[in-house]
């Protein structure tokens, strides 16, 4: 039997990431991973214990005493807080401003990373985030970070999260997003950064099928599928 394939797919948000990273998992039989899940899970905790996201030392102890784990049924990777799939109460505007701010502390990561490396690969893995190709798992064979223009990104995620059921202007997306890539490109560890090694798409053209497709070309070219 082949050794299973890893790809991980970084870039900000906004990008394209979660659908890409969906549809090519789809595509090559993989599990799909969406790491930053675990943050915003850590995040919910710390919002509903009461404290600040702010307050590092609240922090650090409510997410190392939190139980969140990642379970997967070989397709698609769901997060559990205490036992209750919180899938959908983690895509909440202040989760995910919450979450940048919690996964900026060093002992969240770390307790964070071991979690997202201990998940079952099978015989693929498509793993996303925004340090996967470079903290969570450098040795990935085959690493994408995704671009694309601001103003392009303040758009996708306007939908997405019209699509979730939250009523926010575009101004007010792309205000959040900036403010959210400000954070993470600015934290002291496992900054938003592109692997040395990474393939660079700039997906602001593209379909989420293209880039896709674009992926698997690149796959082939290493010789990693046929």
């Amino acid at each position: 039997m082949a050794d299973p394939l890893f790809i991980a797919i970084d870039g900000p948000a906004g990008v394209g990431k979660s659908t890409v990273a969906r549809k090519l998992a789809e595509r090559l039989g993989f599990t799909h991973v969406d790491s930053g899940a675990t943050y915003r899970a850590a995040a919910l905790k710390v919002l509903e214990s009461g404290a600040s996201p702010d307050d590092e030392r609240a922090v650090i102890e409510i997410v190392a005493r939190a139980d969140i784990r990642l379970v997967t049924d070989g397709r698609q990777a769901r997060v559990l807080l205490d036992g209750q799939d919180v899938s959908r109460r983690i895509r909440k505007p202040e989760v995910t401003l919450a979450a940048s701010k919690v996964s900026r502390l060093p002992e969240v990561r770390q307790r964070l990373i071991a979690l997202q490396r201990s998940v079952p690969v099978g015989r693929g893995m498509v793993m996303e985030g925004r340090d996967i190709g470079t903290v969570v798992f450098p040795e990935a064979p085959l690493k994408i970070f995704l671009r694309a223009d601001p103003e392009e990104r303040a758009r996708r995620r306007l939908g997405q999260e019209r699509e979730e059921g939250q009523a926010r202007s575009l101004v007010e997306t792309a205000r959040e997003i900036e403010r959210r890539d400000r954070l993470d490109s600015e934290r002291k560890v496992s900054p938003l950064v592109a692997a040395p090694d990474a393939c660079q798409i700039d997906s602001t053209r593209l379909t989420a099928d293209q880039v896709v497709e674009q992926i698997v070309t690149l796959a082939r070219e290493k010789k990693l599928i046929l």
